[in-house]
């Protein structure tokens, strides 16, 4: 309650000031003196600033969320009452300066923006969307998902949710960072740097895509920045993998020596395991991971990560995959992966609707929980919940999920405090983890997975109906827990 009063303290001075403001604004009667604007401040290239600014935490009343952020908006909103003007939270459309870095269609890639002048921290994120590997699904893919292919039909803006969000109730660290989405036009996991021709037709472009983007953004104040988060989900998590090393070493060589870069990775972590049932490789869902990435490194002309490529000469394709690339990459990287990441059982040939789970799936699904843990062991950074489910980050339900009562918000805070505190040789802080993954050992084991539906009649799901439908034999597992059936039936109903 210290944390709300102070805010509300704050907060409330504040309103006083705007109060007195818009007073003197208008006791001037009809035509008050025109007043001089101030000055635009002015930046010192030769400034050396060696702290990193955190914004308020406001992780640390989450259990007085609700009331508290009511009192906040309530204060905020009475901070302009001489507008009627709508505080604009949308990113806007850039298209790059550079037309020759294109979507696979030859159309301009670009990116949206949300400005924030007051913040020195920088989010970039880069989007997901699963890919294509050659001319066929490629052809089929642009009939079907153009949006992915092309810049034709993108809106002027866009709203950011989750960690893109500019409200502090669903995004508590990174509210006030200028934000940044780049739209996944290149269909090749942020990988290629191939131009399109007459002979493919298509274009390749995404490692391209991201140098582009933030050379753009240094003349739009990132040249100021303290941190910058390279961020995505699904494709694009991978895609923090393939290219944080190569943004830092761009900006470095561009002597913006003194800009933090980080990754954030969110399901983008894969393993190259075997298919539940092995299948002909037809198209992206059918086609085992380690065949789609070997045929699309190809035909993409890649780009995988210097280090990674000398350790992997011959079979690039490796790279790909978190476990494989991770020991090569030498900026900090935070990994949130699902236990039981529902594209990762798609390629596996794993179905989760219309007919229970037979016997042999359910087992295969258990085993995938514990190579995901085994591949995660040696990971600093990461948030793994035992949940069935697919990208997290951009959710408006992200700030829920917990992990040892730890929410993801809170944890990727602490991993900004220890690297703060790290490069200023400070003890990293008590009570505050970055470690974090579930040891239960089935899905939704978590009681604060997001809520199941069931895929047909869109009707919720509770636990025991989720795991009765995924195969779970209750007597079985009670047995081998050595406990009564009827207990761990009420186990499972509490989340326990």
């Amino acid at each position: 309650m210290t944390a709300i009063r102070m805010v509300s303290s704050v907060l409330l001075l504040v309103l006083m000031q705007s109060g007195a403001l818009c007073a003197r604004r208008f006791r001037g009667g009809r035509n008050p003196q025109p007043r001089r604007a101030p000055p635009p401040p002015t930046y010192r290239a030769d400034r050396v600033d060696t702290t990193e600014s955190f914004p308020l935490d406001f992780t640390a009343v989450e259990e007085n969320m609700d009331n508290f952020m009511t009192q906040v908006k309530n204060l905020a909103q009475s901070l302009y009452p001489c507008s009627a003007q709508k505080l604009d939270y949308d990113m806007k459309l850039n298209l790059l300066e550079n037309t020759s870095v294109t979507c696979n269609d030859g159309s301009p890639a670009g990116y949206y923006l949300k400005e924030s002048r007051g913040s020195r921290r920088w989010l970039i994120f880069l989007e997901g969307g699963w890919y294509c590997f050659n001319k066929e699904n490629c052809d089929s893919r642009y009939e079907t998902m153009r949006r992915l292919m092309s810049s034709s039909k993108w809106p002027q803006t866009k709203t950011g949710t989750g960690i893109l969000s500019p409200l502090p109730e669903e995004n508590p660290h990174w509210w006030n960072a200028n934000m940044v989405f780049i739209p996944y036009c290149s269909s090749d996991v942020w990988s290629g740097a191939t131009a399109k021709t007459e002979q493919n037709g298509y274009a390749f472009m995404g490692s391209l895509i991201i140098q582009e983007v933030v050379k753009d953004l240094l003349n739009k104040g990132l040249d100021n920045a303290k941190v910058l988060l390279l961020a995505g989900s699904s494709a694009g998590g991978t895609g923090v993998l393939l290219n944080v090393d190569r943004v830092a070493e761009l900006l470095e060589g561009l002597g913006h020596t003194g800009i933090q870069v980080r990754g954030l990775s969110d399901s983008g972590w894969f393993l190259d395991n075997k298919q539940y049932h092995c299948t002909d490789c037809v198209d992206t869902v059918s086609c085992a991971p380690t065949e789609t990435i070997k045929r699309g490194i190809k035909y993409w002309g890649g780009v995988v990560p210097e280090r990674c490529r000398q350790t992997h000469q011959g079979e690039e394709w490796n790279c790909f995959f978190g476990y494989r690339v991770f020991p090569s990459i030498k900026s900090p990287v935070f990994v949130v992966q699902w236990l039981f990441d529902e594209a990762q059982l798609t390629v596996d040939n794993i179905q989760l609707t219309g007919q229970p789970v037979q016997e042999g799936q359910w087992r295969y699904i258990q085993n995938l929980g514990i190579e995901l843990r085994n591949t995660l062991k040696d990971v600093p950074a990461m948030f793994a919940p035992a949940c069935l489910s697919h990208e997290v980050i951009t959710r408006n339900y992200w700030i829920d999920v917990q992990v040892k009562g730890t929410s993801l918000p809170r944890a990727l805070h602490c991993w900004d405090r220890s690297l703060h505190d790290n490069r200023n040789n400070k003890a990293p802080p008590k009570g505050c983890p970055v470690h974090l993954i579930d040891s239960c050992p089935w899905p939704h084991c978590n009681p604060t997975c997001p809520t199941i539906r069931d895929q047909f009649t869109g009707q919720e799901m509770n636990v025991i109906q989720f795991l009765m439908h995924m195969g779970f034999d209750v007597q079985k597992m009670a047995q081998q827990q050595g406990m009564d059936p009827s207990k761990l039936l009420g186990m499972l109903s509490s989340g326990s």
